[in-house]
């Protein structure tokens, strides 16, 4: 789960540098006619669209893979109720998912964040 963090810590880049990126997209008077503006925003808008789509689809890829063993292991666990090591391995898959849950709403924060500046 640390390392999916740490890629969508990555990913976030450039929703955390969204400020900047407009500042240096939308050109000041002295070079208004240099840059196309219109065509600078709209590269912007579809560089964070690409972003905020590829980070949802990982964080929903997870979710849908740690699901697909938390059930398995519940599987387990209904027909070897007293081994401990399936219950502490279901645990920490059911704790990576609800993390990644989470996630998917931090995502959400971020996105609302970012289209709110924009």
């Amino acid at each position: 789960f640390f390392l999916i963090q740490e890629l969508l810590r990555v990913m976030r880049t450039i929703d955390d540098r969204i400020v900047h990126e407009l500042n240096t997209t939308i050109p000041t008077a002295s070079f208004v006619g240099k840059i196309d503006a219109g065509q600078t925003c709209k590269e912007l808008y579809q560089s964070l669209m690409d972003a905020h789509t590829s980070r949802e689809r990982i964080i929903k890829n997870c979710i849908a893979q740690t699901s697909s063993v938390v059930k398995t292991l519940r599987e387990e666990r209904e027909k070897a109720q007293d081994d401990i090591a399936l219950l502490k391995q279901l645990r920490k898959e059911q704790t990576k998912l609800k993390l990644m849950q989470s996630e998917l709403n931090v995502e959400e924060v971020v996105n609302d964040r970012s289209w709110k500046v924009l």
